[in-house]
């Protein structure tokens, strides 16, 4: 694996590249990004998929991507630009995508402002609210998990995140007449440090979770676009909001093994299924 910088208005963009650039042989580059995730979440899948170039990389402000522009707030316009530049500078478009939660989001935004960049893109779980029935609630649950942090810190914060996510079908009245979680039952401590920035409990990263899809836009492009659901995600928020683009898009999503971050191995307490995952990524890639 090679790390490179690319210096862009606002940003040092640190890339990784496994594998040869230009790639050798049919298969194209592909790009895999998350968010918040930075790149080292791929670290368990990308080596059961050296048949290609693998490109990561950390999004602007997160991780190594050292931000210069003075903003804090993560939004999939912005996210999208690095990307076109990215991939135009690296000169080896278009790629083949995968992208999950956040950076699903992104890559729809890619697909919608630079089409020609992406050949295959696999969306997998992008916590989109506007697709769902019960928009305006999720609104509210996502409201509660940021009172949560606004009021006790991370851990608060989190739990009621990890409620959030793990909550089965709409957002009824019985999911808002629950107590706070406390962080214990989740094996988290209940210390607040003080900060308020974090990406993923704060509001920086709404624009993410607002973001509207356009359709016509997305199904006039040139790119395949195959939307991605855990097996084992079945009935909570992102899995109905994978379901919901899915049918927004007129297609079906495609079953992939294990949960949300399906692909993760164990270092980060929430182990996917990491090989099962890339053979299915394949298969669907190659299926183009």
């Amino acid at each position: 694996m090679q790390t490179h910088i690319l210096v862009i208005p606002g940003v040092d963009l640190v890339y990784d590249v496994r594998g040869p650039l230009p790639p050798a042989g049919a298969h194209r580059p592909l790009l895999m990004i998350g968010q918040p995730m930075t790149a080292e979440g791929f670290g368990a899948v990308a080596p059961h998929l050296t048949d290609r170039t693998v490109l990561t990389y950390d999004p602007r402000g997160l991780g190594r991507s050292v931000r210069k522009d003075g903003r804090s707030d993560h939004t999939p316009q912005q996210q999208a630009a690095d990307l076109h530049a990215l991939v135009e500078a690296l000169g080896v478009g278009p790629v083949d995508v995968f992208a999950s939660s956040g950076g699903a989001v992104t890559a729809l935004e890619l697909v919608a402002t630079h089409p020609g960049d992406v050949a295959t893109l696999v969306a997998h779980e992008p916590p989109i609210n506007a697709v769902l029935p019960d928009a305006t609630a999720a609104e509210r649950a996502r409201a509660g998990f940021y009172e949560a942090y606004q009021a006790k810190g991370t851990g608060a914060g989190m739990a009621a995140f990890i409620a959030m996510t793990s909550w089965q079908g709409e957002f009824t009245d019985a999911y808002f007449a629950q107590p706070t979680p406390d962080p214990a039952m989740y094996g988290m401590a209940s210390d607040d440090d003080g900060s308020r920035d974090d990406p993923l409990l704060s509001q920086n990263s709404w624009a993410i979770t607002d973001y509207r899809p356009d359709a016509k836009v997305l199904t006039a492009a040139p790119t395949r676009i195959v939307v991605a659901v855990g097996e084992e995600s079945a009935g909570t928020y992102t899995a109905r909001t994978a379901l919901g683009l899915a049918a927004l898009l007129g297609q079906e999503a495609v079953v992939f093994p294990s949960h949300h971050g399906g692909f993760l191995g164990g270092e980060f307490g929430y182990a996917g299924k990491p090989e099962e995952f890339a053979a299915r990524l394949r298969e669907v890639l190659d299926a183009d």
